[in-house]
């Protein structure tokens, strides 16, 4: 639907908007409305928002997407859906919209939700305002600035020969084994970052960490900073209660993994391939 097409981040729409449609980011909660389309949800392309109906709490404007505008509204929390249109979380419909959805209906609902929780100024108390020309919630007592929240957090990927080390967390309903992962702490580099977590959640000693690539991560305003790293030395010990468990796998023996839409996937699926070349070429 809107894959390949370039997106242009922007905080102020141009004067003069062009006449044609704008991809409308409809949020309620923590869900976005999509509408049923050829037989795959797709966000609504509309003139005006006026047109769903729907009282709207609070509007940003984003930027644009192949030509055309994107706007984020906020709905009330009991706002009904339109007729042939559905609201839906995005961990539920990412495999059917692609990356860029993903990226770009996660940019809606991190914005909404740091307009939603920044209304007063968090070191008078006073009554904020939206900065005309910047993404920042102003003060217009003390002058406090407040952009939106990002918290970073590091995702490795532990090699030891041909073997991965993979966990599987508390938090994880079904029996998934992933990467290890951890926020970073103030003061500390992400690759220092990388020895600690890895060292809390499993005793593991890792050393060679290499950065692997990014992924923004909206739940509920995370940055996922990949890298890998090669094992030094220590035995798989769970230090933190982070993890019920932690284990050494092969390429071929894998257990269940994380969805395709995670940085996690990506660094495993690397893993293999990385192993299965090394097979070919032996």
């Amino acid at each position: 639907m809107i894959e390949g097409m370039e997106f242009v981040s922007l905080v102020v729409p141009p004067k003069e908007r062009p006449a044609g449609p704008a991809w409308w980011f409809v949020i309620r909660e923590d869900m976005v409305l999509v509408q049923q389309e050829s037989g795959a949800p797709t966000i609504p392309m509309l003139k005006n928002i006026n047109e769903l109906g729907l009282e709207t709490l609070r509007q940003h404007y984003l930027g644009r997407l192949g030509g055309n505008d994107c706007f984020a509204v906020e709905v009330p929390k009991g706002a009904g859906p339109p007729i042939e249109m559905r609201f839906e979380g995005l961990r539920q419909i990412h495999a059917l919209m692609g990356e860029m959805f993903f990226s770009l209906a996660g940019r809606a609902l991190q914005i909404i939700d740091w307009d939603r929780t920044h209304q007063f100024c968090g070191r008078c108390g006073h009554k904020t305002r939206t900065h005309p020309t910047e993404r920042a919630k102003e003060c217009p007592e003390c002058g406090l600035l407040q952009f939106p929240r990002l918290a970073p957090a590091i995702i490795v990927l532990v090699q030891r020969g041909r073997e991965v080390l993979l966990a599987r967390s508390r938090r994880f309903e079904n029996p998934i084994y992933s990467t290890i992962a951890g926020f970073v702490e103030p003061g500390e580099t992400l690759e220092e970052a990388v020895v600690r977590e890895v060292k809390e959640e499993t005793g593991i000693t890792v050393n060679d960490i290499r950065y692997f690539g990014s992924q923004p991560w909206p739940f509920p305003h995370s940055l996922m900073v990949g890298f890998t790293a090669n094992y030094a030395n220590g035995e798989i010990t769970l230090g933190d209660g982070e993890n019920l468990d932690a284990q050494w796998f092969t390429a071929d023996r894998l257990p269940n993994l994380p969805s395709n839409m995670s940085i996690a996937r990506r660094l495993i699926e690397w893993f293999v391939e990385t192993q299965r070349a090394r097979s070919t070429s032996a």
